[in-house]
């Protein structure tokens, strides 16, 4: 039916008029929607979660430390630790050894640092060692 641009008439004779299709539209009996959110951040397991917290203290108590070469790389492993974890759900066994290679060089600073010891044990609890 073509839209006359009279709503009343639409109405009075059945037709459908449809205004914005940024939703979910349906039409008739026995229909199903999905709804996918679009930003929604994937499931995450509990030390994936644990993880992504002490990586996000970590780097907030880097920045009251003087910077160093290796502080700097550690920050950076630690920013692409955080963008896997929240962009899949997880960090990936290779993200975890960069991650875990980085708290080591970078020891004088995050053996101090109780969020430092805090990522080095989540991330040997997800290394398995």
């Amino acid at each position: 039916m073509a839209d006359t641009g009279n709503d009343s008439n639409d109405r009075t004779r059945g037709g459908i008029h449809v205004t914005n299709t940024s939703g979910n539209v349906t039409i008739g009996d026995h229909n199903t929607v999905t709804t996918t959110v679009s930003g929604a951040q994937p499931a995450r397991d509990p030390q994936q979660e644990e993880l992504l917290q002490a990586v996000r203290r970590l780097r907030a108590d880097l920045g009251g430390v003087v910077a160093s070469e290796q502080t700097t790389v550690l920050d950076g492993e630690l920013a692409d630790a955080e963008d896997e974890i929240e962009g899949t759900g997880r960090a990936g066994t290779g993200r975890l050894t960069r991650l875990r290679q980085a708290l080591v060089d970078a020891g004088a600073v995050t053996g101090i640092l109780a969020s430092g010891v805090a990522v080095g044990q989540a991330v040997g609890a997800l290394l398995g060692g």
